[in-house]
C-alpha cells in the first residue's frame, strides 16, 4: 500500500473519533448533520498532509536511483520535514565518503559503475552462449510450473519463439490426458522438493503434431531456502522413441514366432531367414542402449576429490588414471567453482540423484560439453558420477 492512501486512511478513520463523541452527547441524528462536513474538512486535510510527506520521500527515492547508476553528483533537496533532512544529510555523507574514497584510490567514478555493469553483461553473454551450445531446450519454471525463462532451441522442438513460451504453463503445452498426468507428477515432485528424471512426456507442436521428450530438472531455492520452482532441460525424442517402439515391435513378433516355431518347427523352416534379421536387430537395439549408457565414470568424495575412475577416461579427458586421483572436481569443470560444487553436494545428498549439463576440461586443454548423472552411495559417502558427451 503506498504511503499517500495509507495516511489518507488514517486521516478518515480519526475522523470517525469526533463523530462518535457527538453521537454520545447529542444522538445519532445530530452527529450525521456534521458527519459530512467533518470527512470533507478531514480528507483535504489528509492530501495536504500526504502531499508535503510524500513528495520529498519521492523525489529522494529518485535521487537514489540516479546515484545507484554512477551519478555521485546528484544534489539533494532539503525537506521541511525533520526526519527526511536527517536522511538526506545522512545520504550527503555517505556520498562524500564514497567520493573520497574514489580519489585515493585514483579510480573514475564512472569506471566503478561501467567495470560492474561490463562484468554482469559478459557473464550474461556466457550463460546465452552456452545455452544457445546447449542441443536441447533449456528452461527455467517458477514454483506453480510457470515458464520464466527459457533457450532458442524451443523453436527447433516446438516451433515456438522463446518470448511465446513464457508465460505459460507447462501443461498449456500438452494434450490434456497428458496435461493431467505430468501435472500430478508436477506437484509430488515440488512438494517433496526432488529433482525430475528422465520423466517421458508429450508437446503438442505449433503445427499440431505429437512431440515426445525426456525431461530433466532440479529443484530451485532462493537463498532462505524457500523453493522457486524447477530448471532443467527438455530432449527431443521423438524419433528415438519411434525408431525403439519399432525394434520392440519386431522383438515381440520375433519371440512369438519361436514359440510357434517350436510349436510346429515345419511349417516355419523357411522363415528361418526373417529370424535372423529380427535377431540382428534386438541385439542392435541392446548395443546402442549399452553405448548410450555413459562415455567414463568417476567416484568423488565429500570434498570432491576424485578417488576412482573407469580405465578408459584417459581417452575421454587425456589423464591417466593415476593422474585423475590427484584431481579435484572444481579442477576440470570449467562452469562451476568450489564454492557451487559445495552447494551441488549439498543438494545430491539431500535428494539422493541429480542430472546436469556442464563443461569438462581436457589435459590439453579442449573442452567437451557433457552430461552428468550424479548418484550419493550414501553407505560408502561418497558419489557417483557418470557422464555422457552431449552432441552438440
Amino acid at each position: 500500500m503506498r504511503l499517500r492512501a495509507l495516511l489518507i486512511m488514517m486521516c478518515l478513520a480519526i475522523s470517525m473519533i469526533p463523530i462518535g463523541i457527538i453521537s454520545g452527547f447529542e444522538g445519532f441524528q445530530i452527529a450525521t448533520v456534521f458527519l459530512g462536513l467533518i470527512l470533507a474538512i478531514t480528507f483535504i486535510v489528509s492530501l495536504v498532509m500526504t502531499y508535503f510527506i510524500s513528495r520529498p520521500l519521492e523525489k529522494l527515492t529518485k535521487n537514489i536511483d540516479e546515484i545507484s547508476k554512477g551519478n555521485l553528483d546528484v544534489e539533494l533537496e532539503k525537506s521541511e520535514i525533520f526526519e527526511i533532512n536527517t536522511l538526506t544529510e545522512s545520504l550527503n555523507r555517505v556520498m562524500t565518503s564514497l567520493k573520497l574514497a574514489i580519489h585515493k584510490v585514483g579510480v573514475k567514478k564512472a569506471e566503478i559503475f561501467e567495470e560492474t555493469l561490463k562484468a554482469k553483461e559478459e557473464a550474461e553473454e556466457k550463460y546465452q552462449d552456452l545455452l544457445d551450445n546447449i542441443d536441447d531446450w533449456a528452461w527455467e519454471t517458477d514454483a506453480k510450473g510457470v515458464y520464466i525463462a527459457c533457450s532458442a532451441k524451443v523453436a527447433e522442438t516446438l516451433g515456438y519463439k522463446p518470448e511465446e513460451v513464457i508465460g505459460k504453463s507447462v501443461f498449456e503445452l500438452m494434450p490434456s490426458g497428458e496435461a493431467k498426468k505430468v501435472e500430478t507428477a508436477f506437484k509430488d515432485a515440488s512438494k517433496k522438493q526432488e529433482p525430475i528424471h528422465q520423466l517421458e512426456n508429450y508437446y503438442i507442436h505449433k503445427d499440431g503434431t505429437k512431440i515426445c521428450v525426456f525431461t530433466n530438472a532440479v529443484p530451485v531455492f532462493d537463498k532462505e531456502g524457500n523453493f522457486q520452482g524447477y530448471r532443467g532441460i527438455h530432449k527431443n525424442v521423438t524419433t528415438h522413441i519411434q525408431s525403439e517402439r519399432k525394434i520392440e515391435e519386431l522383438i515381440q513378433k520375433n519371440k512369438r514366432l519361436r514359440e510357434m516355431r517350436i510349436k510346429a518347427p515345419h511349417v516355419f523352416d523357411e522363415l528361418d531367414g526373417i529370424e535372423e534379421k529380427l535377431t540382428d536387430a534386438e541385439d542392435n537395439l541392446e548395443e546402442k542402449r549399452s553405448e548410450d549408457e555413459f562415455d567414463y565414470m568417476f567416484l568423488f568424495d565429500e570434498k570432491a576429490n576424485i578417488v576412482d575412475c573407469s580405465e578408459n577416461i584417459d581417452k575421454k579427458l587425456g589423464y591417466k588414471k593415476d593422474e585423475m586421483l590427484l584431481l579435484n572436481l572444481a579442477d576440470f569443470d570449467l562452469i562451476e567453482n568450489k564454492g557451487d560444487i559445495e552447494e551441488k553436494i549439498k543438494q545430491i545428498k539431500k535428494h539422493g540423484s541429480v542430472r546436469l549439463k556442464t563443461i569438462h576440461k581436457r589435459k590439453n586443454g579442449s573442452s567437451v560439453l557433457v552430461t552428468e548423472n550424479i548418484e550419493y552411495l550414501k553407505d560408502k559417502h561418497m558419489f557417483r558420477c557418470a557422464v555422457k558427451k552431449d552432441s552438440c
